[in-house]
């Protein structure tokens, strides 16, 4: 069964005439931490900058840690963010993913995490027909929304670039990886951010860290509870740049992931808005009735939802509701291009905002 929030929320007309910096973008793509905490002290929050995301962590269990333990154990899931950018960026020179990305069909030998990382990438490939293809890394480099007036590409280098995108061409040999395709190029864009949130917030839980939020972005991770409520996170209203939100989930110990055709985007000259989510089929961006989701599943799928909610922009809110509802420990809330909220079956926890 469909729950379907039939209001729908009036959007105002959204245009981008430049590109904002991706510190702010990335404060306006995060979900909304509703918090107040019953500790006797302030939580210990920290800010930094890892993806071309700006990444929290705020520790809430200070009775029992302590600030110095807290500031460390912050210090030291930052250290860690740090260290597999280092291995999965597709700039980095050095980096696994660069190193494969211009190996010119040679197999390099990479470190267990990244491999780690390819194969959930390639599951996902598999589980969505090719409609999750991590070598779309030189069609996504044509469309650089970091310039401060963004671009259109040609239609012939787009067409160029395509012809390196099959995920099949990736080959993994134990800890050798393999680019068949010399024109592909590897980019970990749409599930890298979910693996790190996920390995940092496992990183806090071994240091002793038992309520906290990881939010990288539109991922967004809750360590246990707050004083033995639950924490709320807002889903935020797409193409807001006040910090509106469409309603908040109530959650522990849970993971919820927000992504949207408004996170990166701009508006050409002729009025047509164009965003980062390209379909893999044509190098465009995807056109449907989708303009966000938001995923909840188990603690520690953070990746799997980052992967899932780009498979959901993809297919749009019909069949993206088909396909989250046949898989397990997992929901969804759609939001659609007329402001109507669709919810999974097993949606629970949501809170609409009047």
């Amino acid at each position: 069964m469909i729950l379907n929030i039939k209001t729908p929320i009036k959007f105002e007309v959204y245009v981008m005439k430049k590109f904002l910096s991706i510190a702010v973008i990335a404060i306006m793509t995060a979900s909304i931490i509703i918090t107040q905490t019953g500790c006797t002290e302030k939580p210990v929050s920290k800010t930094s900058y890892y993806m071309d995301t700006l990444c929290q962590i705020t520790i809430y269990d200070m009775e029992a840690m302590g600030q110095e333990n807290a500031e460390n154990a912050i210090n030291t899931a930052f250290a860690l963010c740090a260290e597999y950018e280092s291995l999965i960026s597709a700039t980095i020179e050095g980096s696994d993913i660069y190193k494969v990305n211009h190996a010119g069909g040679k197999a390099v030998a990479c470190d267990l995490r990244t491999v780690s990382l390819l194969k959930k990438a390639l599951y996902y490939g598999d589980l969505s027909g090719g409609k999750f293809d991590i070598t779309i890394g030189k069609v996504a480099a044509l469309w650089d929304f970091h310039e401060s007036e963004p671009k259109v590409p040609s239609t012939a280098a787009v067409e160029e670039a395509m012809q390196g995108v099959d995920y099949r061409a990736v080959k993994i040999d134990r800890n050798d990886v393999t680019l068949e395709n010399p024109k592909a190029e590897i980019t970990l864009g749409g599930i890298g951010k979910g693996y790190v949130a996920d390995r940092a917030a496992e990183c806090l839980e071994e240091l002793g860290v038992t309520s906290a939020v990881v939010n990288f972005g539109g991922n967004i991770i809750v360590i246990g509870d707050k004083g033995g409520d639950a924490f709320k996170i807002g889903i935020e209203k797409p193409f807001s740049d006040s910090g509106e939100i469409v309603g908040y989930v109530e959650t522990a110990n849970k993971t919820v992931v927000t992504s949207g055709i408004y996170e990166r985007g701009f508006e050409a000259a002729d009025g047509t808005y164009y965003h980062h989510i390209l379909d893999v089929e044509t190098g465009w961006p995807v056109n449907n009735d989708v303009v966000s989701v938001s995923l909840v599943g188990d603690k520690g799928t953070s990746a799997d939802c980052d992967a899932m909610a780009t498979i959901c922009l993809m297919l749009g809110v019909e069949e993206g509701i088909e396909f989250i509802e046949s898989i397990d420990s997992v929901e969804a809330l759609f939001v659609d291009k007329d402001g109507v909220l669709t919810k999974t079956s097993g949606f629970t926890g949501f809170t609409e905002e009047k």
